[in-house]
């Protein structure tokens, strides 16, 4: 009897030592990479270097074939097909880029048209890359907005086809494509078991889990009128969150700063708003929910948040005021 006790403990004993060990056999991976366009970093807590690896090179792949389906810049992608055959005919499209498309429509129709993916039609006209020396003319400006309007964007359910009605316009998800691929990224990982990690593509992002120590991930906002000042830390377990923002591409002409977020009904940047991030469950819908409120301004961005109460926000104004 003394002897089977003793091995029943010894059994509970290693597997006590097992689950310490495997616990403590977890790691913390971060990689910075170039998709998109733009800079993404991809941290899961996995149980080892290798695995961890692999499974940020499988997240790579996910959101390489979303930018496959919904660039505008890359020739052979579906989404190029649909701007190329504006006033033409429909395109048949991926169920996935007709429902990417259908949300997109959502968030024009609650914000009035605030958020318009249409407004890609204007990419020619205000540059953002440094080669913009002047101010476009008012009337470039009125003929561009000629070519916006969701309400010229034709879905076809039945046959998963998608219209684009004017001849010259063109749609782009530059608004809520990497708060999409940060949602994809977090939900193959999820499935594929990954305990903890962060999708961030350029400040829009999704997380799951928590770190490595056990403590959970904290967001830190940074305020762009104090340099090196945060004016809010998020901890949590499981959140999202996008932010819209004028201080980091914009141009300075006549002495103004105009932003590459731009208002699709003047055809000119937004004003009012220096920065407006959203958090909540999707980093796509806090996407929508941003740029929308950064075009609708402080009153009336306010009102549209109140709407969705699942999500809240910290907005800064151009005149410095934090409201949270």
């Amino acid at each position: 009897m003394k002897n089977r006790i003793t091995s029943a403990k010894l059994i509970i004993l290693l597997l006590i030592l097992f689950i310490s060990f495997d616990a403590a056999a977890q790691v913390q991976i971060r990689r910075a990479m170039t998709l998109m366009g733009s800079r993404f970093e991809v941290t899961l807590v996995d149980k080892d270097t290798t695995t961890a690896n692999t499974h940020i090179d499988q997240v790579v792949s996910e959101i390489d074939r979303i930018e496959n389906l919904i660039s505008e810049w890359r020739p052979e992608t579906q989404l190029s097909e649909v701007n190329r055959q504006a006033g033409i005919r429909p395109v048949k499209v991926d169920k996935e880029l007709f429902e990417l498309t259908e949300r997109a429509l959502f968030f024009s129709r609650i914000s009035d048209g605030a958020f318009d993916i249409s407004i890609a039609a204007m990419d020619k006209l205000w540059r953002f890359d440094g080669s913009m020396d002047s101010l476009p003319s008012p009337h470039a400006v009125h003929k561009s907005v000629a070519k916006v309007g969701y309400q010229h964007i034709i879905l076809d359910q039945e046959h998963s086809t998608i219209f684009l009605t004017l001849a010259g316009m063109k749609i782009g998800f530059g608004s809520i494509g990497k708060g999409y691929a940060a949602d994809k990224g977090r939900e193959l990982m999820q499935k594929m078991g990954v305990q903890g990690g962060i999708v961030n593509a350029s400040g829009d992002l999704s997380t799951w889990g928590k770190q490595n120590n056990k403590k959970p991930w904290a967001i830190g906002l940074f305020n762009p009128f104090k340099p090196g000042t945060m004016v809010k830390v998020i901890k949590d377990k499981d959140i999202a969150m996008a932010t819209s923002g004028n201080y980091e591409k914009y141009v300075d002409l006549e002495g103004k700063r105009y932003s590459h977020i731009i208002d699709p009904k003047t055809g000119y940047p937004a004003t009012g708003l220096v920065s407006v991030t959203i958090y909540g469950p999707s980093a796509e819908f806090a996407n929508g929910l941003s740029t929308s409120i950064m075009v609708l301004g402080k009153q009336a961005g306010l009102r549209l948040l109140k709407q969705y109460p699942t999500y809240k926000a910290v907005l800064i104004t151009d005149k410095g005021q934090i409201i949270k």
